[in-house]
């Protein structure tokens, strides 16, 4: 398959796990398809990928080349590049890359996963996805009966608490100034888990791993791994033009869409994580393969409709 300005059938923008599995399903439908991608997957700091059954602990890169292989084999094209325009079509709908080069196509998937917006406190933003964490069924298992410590940075934060006291009883909830109920703090207090107030100044990092939670009154709390609740923000920017519409939650942003991935836009779908918030790589993979069999419906319903009018 080409890359120049030939119609393909479905543009897959972002080749994370939703935009490949799409991808796979769709050239084994013997569609052309084609997946744009940026190469900066959000679970790259990640050593693996887990609750993926018969691959669990595979690294992220390696289950992405692995990917990236099987949609080629098919006869699909990988492009690596950003997407940083799209646009309606006559024929359907084109995107800009960075590059200059545009490509066109009769259905759009948008893949493009989520950004994690975190606190502005040193440590977190480098030690992301190694020992500052976010998803207990993610990390959970690998800092069992450790040290953990829960920054605060909203209402999220008190569920996190709760979810990852099922790892470990050795857990501190730092409030930083985040209001708490009195329900919630008898919840923690039953459940073992103590609740420091003050405002948390950075974490302390020493030989590639993660020491202590350090306090902007001077004290020192030493842990083994650090929890924080992103805000998590659907990447959106390149497709502006389209209006797609999107859904304000206190998680995060994310695109609307139907049950099958059909949103706003006709000819426009979305899958994994810029419509779906918590979807972890398994859930995401899944969600691309069933969104690309409504695609190919689709595009069949609407071939069958211009062979009858041919005739």
């Amino acid at each position: 398959m080409g890359t120049g300005n030939e119609l393909v059938d479905v543009l897959v923008v972002g080749g994370g796990a939703a935009g490949l599995g799409a991808a796979l399903t769709l050239a084994r439908a013997r569609r052309s398809v084609v997946v744009v991608d940026a190469g900066q997957p959000r679970n790259a700091p990640a050593e693996g990928v887990h609750g993926l059954l018969g691959l669990e602990g595979t690294n992220p890169l390696e289950l992405l080349a692995r990917g990236r292989d099987e949609v080629r084999g098919y006869g699909g094209t990988i492009l690596e590049g950003e997407v940083v325009r799209a646009d309606t079509d006559p024929l359907g709908f084109m995107v800009e890359l960075a590059d200059g080069r545009q490509l066109r196509a009769r259905q759009l998937l948008v893949a493009t996963g989520l950004s994690d917006q975190l606190p502005d406190l040193p440590g977190v933003r480098e030690r992301w996805g190694h020992d500052v964490l976010h998803c207990p069924y993610c990390h959970g298992w690998e800092v069992r009966d450790r040290r953990i410590g829960v920054i605060a940075t909203g209402p999220m934060s008190v569920h996190q608490t709760l979810l990852f006291r099922q790892w470990s009883d050795n857990l501190r909830l730092f409030s930083r100034g985040v209001e708490i109920s009195d329900e919630d703090r008898n919840r923690f207090r039953a459940r073992g888990v103590e609740v420091v107030e003050g405002e948390v100044e950075g974490l302390e990092v020493a030989e590639d791993s993660l020491q202590a939670v350090r306090m902007a009154d001077g004290r020192r709390f030493e842990v083994d791994a650090a929890v924080v609740a992103s805000r998590m923000v659907a990447n959106l920017g390149p497709f502006a033009a389209l209006g797609l519409k999107t859904v304000e939650h206190a998680m995060g942003s994310f695109i609307e869409a139907d049950e099958l991935g059909c949103t706003s836009v006709a000819g426009v779908w979305v899958a994994g994580n810029a419509t779906d918030l918590s979807a972890q790589v398994g859930a995401a993979a899944a969600q691309g393969t069933r969104v690309a069999a409504q695609i190919n419906f689709h595009l069949v319903n609407e071939e069958t409709e211009l062979a009858v009018a041919a005739l």
